[in-house]
């Protein structure tokens, strides 16, 4: 039996948006182990930059509170309006699951979580390529 958390992606994009840099570097490494091409974005101004420059992604992954103007709530309404098939997983210690949902989230995840976690929740949003 292959191990779900094990098997790894085929060349699918994630952008990881995340102001904790150690977080977002623990993120982003296992991502990256797992197969996945990653992007980084310290902060919603910066993924909103990467998004509107044309970068190719897959799936945001944001957490809702960080500095700047726009928090991840505000960089999923965006994603929404402009481009409502890109799937968007938000984690959050401090947001209710209903109101990520109501925004037009693909998922919540709340934290803290395992990278393992985070990892099954991409991959429910954003199921492998063959």
């Amino acid at each position: 039996m292959v191990n779900p958390v094990a098997a790894t992606a085929t060349a699918q994009s994630v952008l990881v948006v995340e102001d904790e840099f150690l977080i977002r570097m623990i993120v982003t490494d296992h991502l990256r182990e797992t197969g996945y091409t990653v992007v980084e974005a310290c902060n919603g101004e910066e993924a909103l930059a990467l998004l509107m420059a044309g970068a190719q992604i897959d799936l945001v992954f944001t957490d809702v509170r960080m500095p700047g103007p726009i928090d991840g709530i505000e960089l999923l309404a965006y994603i929404k309006r402009s481009n409502p098939d890109l799937p968007v997983l938000v984690t959050s210690g401090h947001l209710e699951p209903a109101k990520a949902y109501g925004g037009g989230a693909a998922g919540f995840l709340p934290k803290p979580c395992t990278q393992d976690e985070v990892l099954l929740a991409i991959r429910a949003v954003l199921p492998a390529v063959e």
